[in-house]
């Protein structure tokens, strides 16, 4: 379910900005048009759309236009063409009224320089969007201190800003927005101000939390790795247009344009491919209910390996059986392969990122089980397969 469309959406600073949108309509860039009128294009014809409980990441240089975009989006700017739409709804029709209720009751905003309140306690920060929101003292203060035990800092509600570290802080700001149980989370630069390390964590935080709260999140950021971290979708902004969207591997494969490509060009592309994006499926499996050694052996000799994968009756992963041990099983008279099979066997999750497998694999003798959540055999992964797919998207790249 789509829950931000934006349409055409222009941003032009300067007198007489719809004579911008003329030129840009007209094709002329950014520099020309400056050049000619004095204008300054912010956001240049952008369309695009957000899913609900999706993150997408809006980046590029500073001057991309990313955070005017997102300020579109919520009108902290007026838009000068174009719509926005929320749950349907049309922003950029609002009066000042129904706008305020809808940052209110659907948006909550996480900036990149904290903007605490440095006299009131962390509790107090947290609770400050519902205190303006009208909510009694009692409720907003029990909301405050279950969103700061969500982002890790239960306990810290009587402490002050200056008492905390910058990667705490950041958790206040993040907290002050989750206590107003916003669908959708705009997120400008917001980990910007943190040190490499500490920016790192905030990410694997915001990671982590989103599986918890499944926020709708708009995050805008300058940071390539970051967007190809924490992004199910990347909007890639130059001058004020939008140049390409696209999930993190999509836009490191197949870039859209020469100016893509140089960005992402300096990028380890193992950091982006996941388990399930270079697997292959798993074409000779074993039925632990009816197959036996002989019937084992046989699916080996077909596909050419030497072992294959167990699933039940569930077509859950059950485990391994070799060629060597269906052997034995046939030499002894026997047909259960719960009796040769393996079920200490390595698995991973298909999100798990390429650059794990490496140590993973460099000591397993047989192929690498992609299950996902419920066991179930998704692919198989083996060293050279492996290799071959990161070197071709690579190339790709």
């Amino acid at each position: 379910m789509e829950k931000i469309v934006v349409e055409h959406l222009y941003k032009i600073f300067g007198a007489h900005p719809e004579r911008g949108v003329e030129l840009v309509q007209q094709g002329m860039s950014k520099a020309e048009i400056f050049e000619k009128t004095r204008l300054c294009v912010g956001v240049a014809d952008a369309s695009f759309s957000v899913e609900a409980g999706e993150i997408v990441v809006i980046m590029g240089l500073s001057g991309s236009g990313k955070s005017t975009l997102a300020r579109c989006i919520n009108r902290l700017i007026e838009p000068t063409d174009g719509k926005v739409y929320i749950d349907g709804e049309d922003v950029c029709a609002l009066s000042r009224k129904k706008l305020r209720q809808m940052r209110l009751q659907k948006m909550g905003m996480v900036f990149q320089n904290f903007a605490l309140f440095p006299h009131r306690t962390v509790a107090e920060n947290a609770e400050y969007g519902l205190e303006i929101k009208g909510v009694d003292s009692q409720e907003r203060r029990k909301k405050a201190l279950e969103a700061l035990e969500l982002v890790g800092l239960g306990g810290h509600g009587d402490s002050y800003p200056r008492q905390l570290s910058g990667g705490m802080q950041q958790r206040v700001g993040l907290a002050r927005a989750l206590a107003l149980d916003p669908d959708i989370l705009l997120m400008d630069e917001a980990f910007s101000a943190l040190d490499p390390l500490i920016r790192r964590d905030m990410q694997d935080e915001l990671i982590n939390l989103q599986e918890q709260v499944k926020k709708t999140i708009l995050f805008i950021s300058h940071d390539l790795d970051e967007a190809l971290k924490i992004g199910d979708r990347i909007v890639l902004m130059k001058d004020g247009a939008i140049v390409q969207i696209g999930s993190p591997e999509e836009i490191l494969t197949n870039p859209a344009n020469d100016y893509v490509e140089r960005f992402v060009e300096e990028v380890d592309i193992s950091k982006v491919l996941t388990a399930e994006s270079v697997m292959k499926k798993s074409e000779a499996v074993a039925f632990l209910e009816t197959d036996g050694p002989r019937a084992s052996l046989r699916k080996m000799k077909t596909a050419n390996i030497s072992s294959l994968f167990v699933l039940d009756k569930k077509r859950q992963l059950a485990g391994m059986v070799t060629a060597e041990g269906c052997a034995d099983l046939i030499q002894r008279g026997e047909k259960d392969l719960r009796l040769i099979m393996a079920t200490d066997i390595a698995t991973v999750l298909p999100d798990t990122p390429a650059q794990d497998l490496f140590s993973i694999l460099s000591d397993l003798p047989t192929p690498l089980a992609v299950v996902d959540d419920d066991k179930r055999l998704k692919g198989v992964i083996i060293r050279g397969h492996l290799l071959a797919a990161i070197a071709e998207r690579g190339r790709n790249a």
